[in-house]
């Protein structure tokens, strides 16, 4: 399994969650930092997109670890309850396509 892992002691807003998911996912220069660019480069793990550094088996996971999880309920909450729902809507993404689904959030 493909595993990311980002810093929530380090994510104190959007900005600083994009930068990490830049840094661990290998996201492409033009890369918009939105949540809006995150769903659409993890909605194409398993093709030649080049929309990250990963590219997925059919039936394999990326597991995106949030150590420090807690810090980043605390600083921001909302935007940790923004990934959580953008990760289960990728997945449901996946499945209209007829595939796996393609992460696991895990929060330490």
């Amino acid at each position: 399994m493909a595993s990311v892992t980002l810093d929530g002691a380090a994510i104190r807003d959007e900005a600083s969650f994009h930068a990490a998911s830049r840094a661990a996912l290998g996201l492409p220069d033009y890369y918009g930092d939105t949540m809006d660019s995150w769903v659409d480069a993890l909605s194409y793990l398993r093709d030649d997109e080049g929309m990250t550094k990963f590219r997925l088996k059919p039936n394999e996971l990326l597991q995106i670890v949030i150590d420090n999880a807690h810090a980043m309920r605390t600083a921001v909450p909302e935007l940790l309850e923004e990934i959580e729902y953008c990760v289960g809507g990728i997945n449901e993404r996946y499945e209209d396509y007829g595939e796996k689904p393609a992460l696991q959030l895990v929060l330490r």
